[in-house]
């Protein structure tokens, strides 16, 4: 069964190794605005390379505007590095090593092993699909989204006008409310 986070509500603890030595905590050091977290699916998808070339290439506006990030897949450490050797990071930490039981506890889609990808790399048995969560200094849920597969996943570009949108209009979490309908 799924979990559907809520925004202004508590997010799942998330502590994660990282490729570059030590562990991120979600909460222990968090951006002075938000942490924006990326769960990715793994070294195997070619879709997840451009997408993290292009947070990579926008790491430091993220930064500038005082927001923590990571990208974390269920990626052993080899291939975990990997991911981040491909992509040339050097803003964006990378995790790897997520628990499928803690990706559900995000709300994230689970998927089964189809083989090899159009990269010729195999696929997990399992992992986690995508999700870019913005989470609040706080510890809340600001903004959300999961896609069950690679495709069309929110634009990181796009994000940052929402990012400076919020913060100047001071511009609530939405998508609170849990009453009846």
């Amino acid at each position: 069964m799924l979990n559907a986070l809520l925004p202004r509500y508590p997010v799942p603890s998330l502590n994660v190794p990282l490729v570059s030595g030590g562990r991120f905590v979600l909460g222990a050091k968090p951006g002075e605005k938000f942490d924006l977290v990326v769960f990715y699916r793994g070294l195997h998808c070619p879709v997840c390379t451009k997408y993290l070339m292009e947070l990579e290439r926008l790491s430091t506006e993220f930064s500038s505007r005082g927001v923590e990030v990571l990208a974390v897949s269920s990626d052993d450490e080899t291939r975990g590095r990997g991911m981040a050797e491909k992509v040339k990071a050097a803003g964006t930490k990378f995790g790897y090593g997520l628990s499928l039981r803690s990706a559900r506890q995000w709300g994230l889609y689970i998927s089964a092993a189809r083989g090899k990808t159009s990269v010729g790399i195999e696929e997990p048995a399992l992992f986690s699909e995508p999700g870019v969560f913005l989470v609040r200094p706080d510890g809340t849920l600001y903004y959300g989204a999961v896609q069950t597969m690679p495709f069309a996943r929110p634009q990181f570009q796009d994000l940052l006008g929402a990012i400076d949108f919020a913060v100047a209009k001071d511009y609530p979490a939405r998508g609170e409310f849990t009453g009846e309908v």
